[in-house]
């Protein structure tokens, strides 16, 4: 198999939603550009979305699990906590 890229379109993304229908599932790829945890108004900028039928995105699910499954047996686990600022953590306890 022969991979041709040279129409792709290639972005970078920091931020991702799905949203899903009976026909659909969609991804919707955006850059979050606040950096400060207390902003009052978080904006992203929506670059790409992607559709897939609900068979390819079952696919693309397990292809995602494999590659994560080898990254993490390369590099260690990948900690997907959220992070809380602290005065959020001394109201929590």
């Amino acid at each position: 198999m022969k991979f041709d890229d040279a129409g792709s379109h290639k972005a970078y993304a920091n931020v991702c939603n799905a949203s899903s229908s009976r026909e659909e599932v969609g991804l919707t790829f955006g850059v979050n550009n606040v950096w400060q945890r207390d902003a009052f108004e978080v904006r992203l900028t929506l670059k790409s979305r992607v559709y897939f039928s609900p068979f390819a995105a079952k696919r693309l699910a397990l292809l995602l699990d494999n590659v994560i499954r080898q990254y993490e047996a390369r590099f260690g686990t990948i900690d997907v906590e959220v992070l809380q600022p602290a005065s959020d953590k001394a109201a929590a306890k």
